[in-house]
């Protein structure tokens, strides 16, 4: 019979978990020449230890043992695996059925009985192991799906369906409370030429490499999403007037730093940021609160893009080089 685990980079890795030295070698060498990697315990506690440790993809555990059963071993076993499926086979005595139902009953997945067939071990061995295959393409495309769900696919960032979801739990914390809240919109500038005249790839680098960009000049509390096609939109708990630039002002300064490298060449690429804060005379929900910073990045647009706008606050616009000319300065 075939191994279910043949094409794999790594061998799967068998703990066999047996008192008597002279059967514990013996089925080693069986499994290790079917291709298996083997671990040894002879007690139950070194058993547990092993697990802990991690890497073990299936257990074959003799039911009686001094000190730690076989039994109270499995029970172990399976509540310290709760989230993930790590298969037992007891190997047991043919006079102890008691033993064989018990650990059926607390978790074990199979069983085999002393003295058994080489054939019958192997066929055990590799039948449980192409379930635990199974279960873990399952629990992994569960997981993928689960991250769907609030990713975005291209970016890696939140997606427009969590945003919302997020941002008014952030703004009902933030009435609740009495804590400022800032929502900042950004907009890669003059996105349409990296499609039109590079092709869509460059585009989706653009977009993936801003995106690290973002979330690298925020903290770890923030929330940075994927707004929508080349937008994306940052929610800053606990944020007030200040420290709202001083987050825009970083991530708009690393996007343009360093060219993005797509293509096979260098494009320089700039972002337009709008700014909304909360509390604020004009801002008394979630959805004002959007609409304010959509307001605020079109007026970053409108006044020639690469700078930072703030709601109510548009004099407050970023050059490159860091510095307001005198027809910007506030009024």
């Amino acid at each position: 019979m075939g191994d279910p685990k043949e094409s794999s980079a790594k061998p799967p890795v068998v703990l066999i978990v047996e008192d008597d030295r002279v059967t514990r070698e013996y089925v080693g060498g069986l499994l290790r020449a079917n291709g298996m990697r083997i671990k040894l315990a002879e007690t139950g506690k070194k058993a547990i230890d092993c697990i802990g440790e991690g890497g073990v993809d299936i257990v074959l555990l003799d039911i009686l043992m001094p000190g730690l059963s076989g039994i109270d071993c499995c029970r172990l076993i399976k509540s310290m695996c709760k989230e993930e499926f790590l298969p037992v086979i007891l190997v047991t005595a043919k006079s102890d059925p008691d033993s064989r139902v018990e650990g059926l009953r607390i978790g074990a997945d199979d069983y085999v009985c002393k003295p058994f067939d080489e054939r019958e071990l192997l066929a055990r061995v590799h039948g449980m192991l192409r379930i635990k295959e199974m279960h873990d393409a399952v629990a992994n495309a569960r997981e993928r799906l689960q991250q769907l769900a609030v990713q975005d696919e291209l970016t890696g960032l939140y997606n427009y369906r969590y945003l919302h979801t997020r941002l008014t739990e952030e703004f009902k914390r933030a009435e609740r409370y009495r804590e400022p809240l800032a929502c900042v919109m950004v907009d890669i500038d003059h996105f349409k030429k990296f499609n039109d005249q590079y092709g869509h790839d460059v585009g989706d680098s653009v977009l993936a490499e801003v995106a690290s960009r973002l979330r690298c000049g925020v903290r770890e509390i923030d929330v940075v999403a994927r707004y929508g096609g080349e937008e994306f939109l940052l929610v800053l708990p606990s944020t007030h007037f200040s420290g709202a630039i001083t987050v825009t002002d970083r991530v708009w300064r690393a996007v343009r730093a360093v060219p993005v490298e797509a293509g096979g060449r260098e494009h320089h690429v700039t972002v337009s940021i709008g700014v909304a804060l909360y509390p604020s005379r004009d801002v008394r929900s979630k959805d004002q609160l959007l609409k304010s910073a959509d307001r605020a990045l079109y007026q970053a647009k409108d006044d020639g893009r690469d700078r930072i706008c703030v709601f109510k606050h548009q004099g407050y616009i970023y050059r490159p080089e860091g510095q307001i000319s005198n027809s910007e300065a506030p009024a």
